[in-house]
């Protein structure tokens, strides 16, 4: 069975496929989809989770291995296969063939794909996983279709656009949904729901370049230690609350945690730079997957999370001296907390 991105929701609610195949080169909609996925499948008790990454020598027998074994505690599973060239080669294909015609009992596959053009879509795997399961491919969208994606996204999120204020964020975002989702976050955080007309698009981009967040966050990137703490500074003396900062910070973290993640799993650092906007923040981006790796960025993440445990009074310190340890770490100057950066790590 074949979907659209906006009709798996839908379908999630009713039922959990044993096969979902996600195929695309529009990193946003591939990853909400993987979590839309996930999300299901922890609602319906499925407990245990093992992910392969397909990179050059991968044995395909350690997924024919998983799938055979049981749980050691009879617990439903989901066996995540990230395969970022989209194309598993003869014995991929004869695994996933085999799977197709005997899932795992329990068992949810969910795999991650690169782009199928119509040749792969021919391919015996393919067919036998489409037949079996959910296919769902993403596609970088058009103007059009991009103002259709927002619209329903400021929906969800208590929003109701104007056509001019969609048409406003289409052209400042160039059809990047990553980018798009970044605004549609920043006038959620400083408009709240409701109506939202071009002025109001306008005056967010304002207010958010006087906050400085993202100042901060790309001083940070960019390794700009000295800057990234005036910054910092100044934000907490303009009176700024902490968690918008957190906000930022966090979300620019989760960005680079899943690019390291494609970068461990062999694809190009430069395609995956492709989807940041603008352009002219691919350097800095480099240079912040370059310091840290995946292992550095999952520690950050573990950060994050001590910082807004601060922010809400769940955890002793200072909220904005966490967010400095923060900020200096993510910079590239290494501090120690007296606890264990791995406190807390979701």
């Amino acid at each position: 069975m074949q979907l659209r991105p906006e009709q798996l929701e839908s379908h999630l609610e009713k039922a959990l496929a044993p096969i979902y195949l996600l195929s695309g080169d529009e990193p946003l909609q591939l990853m909400e989809a993987a979590d839309a996925v996930r999300a299901a499948a922890r609602a319906q008790g499925v407990e245990d989770r093992e992910v392969f990454n397909v990179d050059k020598g991968f044995d395909w027998e350690q997924l024919s291995a998983a799938a055979e074994s049981l749980s050691l505690f009879a617990r439903r599973r989901l066996l995540e296969l990230r395969m970022p060239s989209g194309k598993p080669g003869v014995p991929g294909s004869k695994v996933l063939q085999a799977y197709a015609r005997r899932p795992a009992e329990d068992t949810v596959l969910l795999i991650e794909a690169g782009r199928l053009d119509a040749s792969d879509r021919k391919t015996a795997w393919c067919k036998a996983l489409e037949s079996a399961g959910v296919l769902v491919q993403v596609w970088p969208l058009d103007l059009a279709g991009t103002q259709g994606w927002m619209q329903r996204r400021m929906r969800r999120q208590g929003l109701q656009p104007t056509a001019d204020a969609l048409r406003l964020l289409a052209e400042r975002v160039e059809g990047n949904l990553l980018a798009a989702a970044q605004e549609i976050d920043k006038l959620v955080l400083l408009s709240g729901p409701g109506p939202v007309d071009a002025d109001a698009v306008l005056s967010a981009v304002a207010d958010s370049a006087r906050f400085g967040v993202f100042d901060l966050v790309d001083a940070a990137l960019a390794g700009e230690t000295a800057r990234a703490v005036r910054v910092l500074q100044g934000l907490r003396d303009e009176g700024i609350e902490a968690v918008l900062v957190l906000w930022a910070l966090a979300r620019e973290i989760r960005s680079l945690h899943r690019m390291a993640e494609q970068v461990e799993a062999g694809k190009p650092v430069q395609q995956i730079l492709t989807g940041v906007r603008p352009q002219r923040r691919q350097p800095i981006v480099r240079q912040a997957l370059r310091r840290h790796g995946d292992v550095g960025l999952g520690r950050l993440l573990a950060s994050c999370a001590r910082v807004d445990r601060a922010i809400k009074g769940r955890h002793p310190g200072n909220p904005w001296d966490e967010l400095l340890d923060l900020t200096l770490n993510l910079a590239g100057t290494r501090v120690v907390p007296d606890h264990s950066p791995l406190t807390g790590t979701p």
